[in-house]
């Protein structure tokens, strides 16, 4: 009867050397260890892991409703061993908010998963059966490499969306500021893209031979390593980049931060806009650049790149209304508040081609005389009569002035 008894036992209860009773005995021990191990998790995260004691409250009970998951997810995987892939991403992610991604980085991802897997470790020996520790420790080893695919793939999703997005508003900002609109939407915009630096150039060129998208990289990645801001934009032909220059570069010298970026622009000059102090005011540096960069055609020997400042005149003469604003304010009004001397000793100068000897004879002065209110001319307007873009300079703005104040009376030539 003892024989009867036991062989009637054994043949509704396997024995624990059938490889399936083995693994239905660790699935059940898993189920019932489900609860404590996520409460292990997040417990060893908090003495672990600095950041996420940091973390505000409702981040916090995300991740550990993600660990939770992930360690349920890992059972309900376990139990049909013929499932061939875990869906990490629906089953242990898709519990968290989109947001999350932005709060947490994928160092921290990592790190989290890996607290997780020891916590499972060191209880693998309790939590399998016996005869099973080595299936349970090979199939936990499968899981976490999926959860690692799964998340490298979840933040490179998550980061091409915004780089796709922030593409897209850099375009819109940089369009904004060409044609001098949306001026109250670049405070919010320039925040989305994290724009921190001052002061602001903007510096125009035309396009390399390679594709857009090529020289704006190119740009993005020379000026990130200098530690400017940058935004570029492609308009036609010509290549826009807008620079929030490094607080170590001195903020009236834009040259210096924009010359190691010049030869990722095509042929041809590259105008550098007046330095403003934020983003809001970038359109008028970005006038002034493309502005420039039309006119300094007729500037054939140009530096490269050139202030824009320094194509004044180029830019008057191709109907730039704020250049001729600018050279009559910077060379008629000095020279016509210092009194006649000085403005009618300058045109006398320019019309007997810059010669002292003959401006003298014909003011009846001595050459040392006119040498002295040169030398004034060229401290009002910061331009010298004796160099030929000096001389172009002041010519055109004498002549602009003239034209000026006969349009809007001699009170006021502008």
């Amino acid at each position: 009867m003892t024989t009867d008894s036991t062989e009637s036992t054994d043949s509704h209860v396997a024995p624990l050397s059938d490889p399936d009773a083995v693994h239905a005995e660790t699935v059940r021990r898993l189920e019932r260890a489900m609860g404590s191990l996520g409460t292990a998790a997040v417990a060893r995260m908090e003495r672990r892991l600095p950041w996420f004691r940091a973390m505000s409250a409702e981040d916090r009970s995300w991740v550990g409703l993600v660990a939770q998951s992930g360690v349920a997810a890992f059972v309900d995987w376990f139990k049909s061993p013929r499932r061939s892939r875990p869906a990490i991403a629906v089953e242990v992610f898709g519990t968290a908010p989109r947001e999350l991604t932005r709060s947490v980085t994928l160092q921290q991802t990592v790190e989290m998963t890996r607290v997780v897997i020891d916590v499972v470790e060191a209880q693998l020996e309790e939590l399998a059966a016996p005869g099973g520790e080595q299936h349970l420790r090979e199939a936990v080893l499968r899981y976490s490499r999926e959860v690692a695919f799964s998340t490298a793939t979840i933040y490179a999703r998550a980061a091409e969306a915004r780089g796709a997005w922030d593409a897209r508003l850099e375009a819109l900002v940089v369009d904004a500021l060409l044609h001098g609109d949306r001026e109250e939407g670049l405070q919010t915009w320039s925040s989305a893209l994290g724009w921190s630096r001052s002061p602001v150039v903007v510096v125009a060129g035309h396009l390399p031979d390679v594709d857009a998208e090529t020289a704006m990289d190119d740009i993005r990645v020379l000026a990130r390593r200098a530690g400017h801001d940058v935004l570029a934009g492609v308009q036609g032909e010509r290549l826009v980049a807008v620079i929030g220059v490094n607080d170590k570069v001195a903020a009236d010298d834009p040259l210096s931060a924009v010359t190691p970026l010049a030869d990722t622009f095509g042929p041809g000059p590259v105008v550098v806009g007046p330095p403003v102090t934020d983003l809001q005011t970038a359109g008028r540096s970005a006038m002034a650049a493309t502005n420039g960069l039309r006119a300094a055609v007729a500037w054939v020997d140009a530096p490269r790149p050139v202030h824009a400042e320094e194509l004044l005149p180029e830019r008057a003469l191709d109907g730039d209304t704020h250049a001729r604003r600018r050279l009559v304010e910077q060379v008629y009004l000095p020279l016509r508040g210092a009194g006649s001397p000085l403005l009618d000793t300058l045109s006398v100068y320019l019309e007997h081609a810059s010669s002292l000897e003959a401006t003298a004879r014909m003011l009846f002065v001595h050459p040392n005389t006119v040498r002295y209110r040169l030398g004034r001319v060229a401290e009002l307007t910061g331009f010298t009569p004796a160099d030929g873009r000096g001389a172009f300079a002041l010519r055109l703005g004498v002549t602009l002035g003239r034209l000026a104040e006969r349009d809007q009376g001699a009170d006021s030539p502008l």
